[in-house]
């Protein structure tokens, strides 16, 4: 097979763009398995080695519409090729380090890889058959969890068996292999919308999420009333608000505002911060049950890398439901997936406050929530890309990406805040209690009602006919004015 010929090939196309999206998506669990131990191996306290963690999904909310616009206007498979060089030099940089600072900024450069999956998904529609459009753009979505699944139990055996630099190795590597792939069997996409980039735009944006996610993520450290918190809130909400201002009175915005507030993609934004929230939720809290001591009367008793394997099972779930999600797209629209997918993530939860007493137990409740963010994740994108011009698909989508990472800074927040307050003595040590735990599961259910009440305000589109695109609107197809 040629070269050329392989650049066009759909299965080809997808195929790199999926392990790419799965690359950049195990960044967020690649450290999880040495959190505990992180205040030792950098020579720091625990809330400083916190920033390991923060640090990176700060740079993936930050990038996400930042590089959502840098792809429409300068092309999507240069913003692709950048943000996977980009995940290679942080991997590297944390892989030869022993201290807290270069760490640091290694993992805030993985997290700026993050724009590679929405910008992906943007290049399917650019570049398949209207009829393979559908599959591919669930796959790429499904590797939002696979990646964060998958990466449990690696992470945990590398770090049971070997140095914990190699997991920053093996991201180095895995980095290098997709930018390879990608740069040898990507073309550029046809579909750009030339113009200025709005850097004051960009640099207000930054600003205004840092200001707002910073206090979301560590709150719990600082107070969630102290004056610290308080302010970085009330500063993020101001600089925001200027920002909306500023955006809605430039020729060529970074986000275009006027787009953003529609009400197909405005309330497919504001449901996908819940399911943001309900998957990190999980991510956050069932390792924990699973590696809780049994002496607590309700623990599992499991170690770090057993717990991983309990829920790898969940991110082939996801990949597997991808298809699904697919065909209930084409049959009833993207709006009929997301309800779907936000309902079975809520039986999930349902599930798991009745069964937590054995290890398939927390594997069925991983399943079946996983199950839920598949056809939810896959459904997002579609939703977007029906209600925007072929030129805004990037940028559309990285808003929405946004939209996510608001939701699983959120989650790590007020579900590290439940556990954290809802706790007992055991021996010298204080863990959650049941109790805390079953409060986790309560808060996802909620987050799950209002995301769906927010799905049923999203309009009803018509399915679209076998064979042909089920992303594409007319509305979207016109490409109006972003005004109209």
């Amino acid at each position: 097979m040629s070269t050329t010929t392989a650049r066009r090939d759909p299965g080809t196309i997808t195929a790199v763009i999926a392990l790419s999206g799965i690359v950049v998506s195990l960044m967020q669990t690649l450290v999880v398995p040495i959190i505990p131990r992180l205040p030792d191996l950098l020579d720091t306290t625990a809330s400083n080695a916190s920033w390991v963690i923060t640090a990176t999904l700060l740079a993936a909310a930050v990038v996400t519409p930042i590089a959502g616009r840098l792809g429409d206007m300068y092309g999507k498979r240069r913003v692709i090729i950048a943000s996977l060089l980009v995940l290679v030099v942080g991997s590297v940089v944390c892989a030869v380090s022993d201290s807290l600072v270069p760490v640091i900024v290694g993992r805030a450069l993985q997290g700026l890889a993050t724009g590679v999956i929405p910008v992906g998904i943007s290049v399917l529609r650019d570049e398949l058959p209207p009829a393979r459009v559908g599959g591919a753009v669930s796959l790429v979505s499904a590797t939002l969890g696979v990646g964060g699944a998958i990466g449990l139990p690696v992470s945990a055996a590398i770090v049971q068996y070997a140095n914990w630099h190699v997991l920053f190795w093996l991201a180095a590597g895995l980095g290098t292999a997709c930018l390879l792939l990608v740069t040898l069997l990507l073309s550029e996409s046809p579909n750009l919308s030339p113009g200025r980039f709005d850097v004051p735009g960009a640099a207000g944006l930054a600003t205004g999420l840092v200001l707002l996610l910073l206090p979301v993520t560590k709150g719990g450290d600082w107070g969630w009333t102290s004056g610290t918190t308080l302010g970085l809130f009330g500063a993020g909400v101001l600089v925001l608000a200027l920002w909306a201002w500023y955006e809605t009175r430039v020729s060529q915005p970074l986000v275009d505002l006027r787009v953003t507030v529609r009400r197909p993609v405005l309330f497919t934004n504001l449901a996908s911060v819940l399911v943001g929230f309900a998957m990190y939720a999980m991510s956050l809290t069932l390792p924990q049950l699973l590696q809780s001591p049994e002496a607590a009367g309700y623990g599992l008793g499991q170690s770090t890398l057993a717990a991983g394997l309990a829920l790898a099972p969940g991110g082939l779930v996801m990949m597997a439901l991808s298809p699904v999600s697919a065909r209930i797209t084409a049959r009833y629209g993207p709006r009929v997936s997301l309800l779907t997918g936000i309902a079975v993530i809520g039986v999930g939860y349902g599930v798991g406050l009745l069964l937590m007493s054995q290890v398939w137990q927390i594997v069925v409740t991983s399943m079946i929530i996983s199950a839920g963010v598949g056809i939810a994740y896959s459904a997002m994108p579609a939703l977007i890309m029906d209600a925007v011009p072929v030129s805004e698909t990037a940028s559309a989508n990285g808003v929405n990406a946004l939209m996510r990472s608001v939701g699983t800074s959120t989650a790590s927040a007020v579900m590290a805040a439940i556990l954290a307050n809802m706790t007992m003595g055991l021996g010298s040590a204080r863990i959650p209690t049941e109790h805390g735990f079953r409060m986790t599961y309560v808060v996802a259910i909620l987050a799950t009602a209002v995301g769906l009440l927010l799905t049923l305000a999203i309009p009803r589109t018509r399915p679209t006919a076998p064979g042909g695109d089920a992303h594409v609107s007319a509305p979207a197809k016109s490409a109006a004015p972003a005004g109209n």
